[in-house]
């Protein structure tokens, strides 16, 4: 028997990357699909592939009363609409994944870095963080799954092994981040126009921006003790997709390039998604159209490098909602993940 899915914000680049992946699944049936730009319009001809000839965007704010003819619904809508309808979901008993940020941080800290006050703040401290390879498969009985952040994802699984296992400093450590311009989602604002992102390189919200503090909890969580004097610096790349972090970090005494890599083989050689690799091969042209995260590290002269690449729109987003997904209804990590290639967003 099928699972049946909905998806709400079905009309963003991750929304339409997650649909397309569960008609691809063998344990999936769409049911329904949201989007407030394409109500009405057929799946196939907004999407292509292999949708129902009858399957059409409703409006987000159907979702509740659409909620009955699904199993699970992924979220993938904004952080403020997201805190608000994932709870009402899953006191439907709805298995609900969310993929934007409404409940990645505590309570106090959403108004200095989502600009809203949380609805449901007893939400936050039961919904399920989802990056598996750090901290597993979620509970048999989870009814609300936090996917992590893109940025976060890719940062986080480079730090947590090496934090874990006081190889580094936890003091002053840094993260240069660099994400294509799918990253920032389906929007017609200048910055993003094509004149104004090809052959450039940005910085943006330095030291700002709202996966800084994600990435401090979940490294907290994993390493006992979370980096302190952090600086985590994004920046906008010219491509359509893809999202790379370099992270430095002080070496412990001792601690060498064949140290650091022992740790990430240890933490991430049985895992289904995670490749460790020299520094130089953890590319964007490896990671894109896929689910895999590469992950390598070299040190010299006391100071760690550990760079870690993933499609923001598959490990940041929809295939690491379905793969969380898989893991909460106890299939198969891989389905509908395992043959991915690299494909537009």
């Amino acid at each position: 028997m099928s699972t049946r899915v909905g998806i709400v914000g079905a009309g963003g680049y991750s929304g339409a990357t997650l649909a397309r992946l569960i008609t691809a699944h063998p344990r999936c049936k769409l049911a329904f699909l949201t989007s407030d730009r394409q109500v009405s319009e057929r799946a196939v001809d907004r999407l292509g592939g292999f949708f129902d000839p009858s399957l059409t965007f409703s409006a987000n704010d159907m979702a509740m009363e659409l909620a009955p003819k699904a199993d699970v619904i992924f979220l993938a809508t904004s952080a403020d609409v997201s805190a608000t309808l994932g709870p009402q979901l899953a006191s439907l008993g709805k298995l609900t994944i969310d993929l934007s940020g409404a409940f990645r941080l505590t309570s106090a800290e959403y108004p200095e870095w989502y600009g809203f006050t949380h609805p449901a703040p007893d939400r936050l401290e039961t919904a399920f963080y989802g990056l598996p390879e750090v901290f597993g498969a979620p509970p048999e009985d989870s009814t609300l799954i936090s996917n992590p952040g893109c940025y976060a994802t890719a940062a986080i699984l480079a730090l947590a092994p090496v934090l874990a296992e006081d190889l580094v400093d936890a003091t002053g450590v840094v993260v240069d981040g660099k994400s294509g311009a799918s990253g920032a989602g389906r929007q017609s604002k200048e910055p993003y126009s094509f004149v104004e992102v090809n052959e450039d390189v940005r910085a943006y919200k330095p030291l700002a921006h709202q996966h800084t503090p994600e990435m401090l909890r979940a490294l907290g969580r994993r390493a006992k003790i979370a980096p302190t004097s952090f600086a985590f610096v994004p920046h906008l790349l010219p491509v359509s997709r893809g999202l790379l972090v370099t992270c430095y970090a002080r070496t412990r005494p001792g601690v060498d390039s064949a140290r650091l890599e022992q740790c990430l083989r240890a933490a991430y050689g049985e895992t289904a998604f995670v490749r460790v690799t020299n520094p130089a091969s953890a590319t964007l042209h490896a990671a894109v159209g896929t689910n895999f995260a590469y992950v390598g590290a070299a040190a010299r002269d006391g100071m760690a490098v550990i760079v870690c690449s993933i499609d923001n729109l598959l490990k940041g987003a929809a295939g690491q909602a379905v793969q969380n997904m898989n893991l909460a209804l106890g299939l198969d990590e891989t389905l509908a993940l395992a043959s991915l290639s690299r494909s537009s967003p």
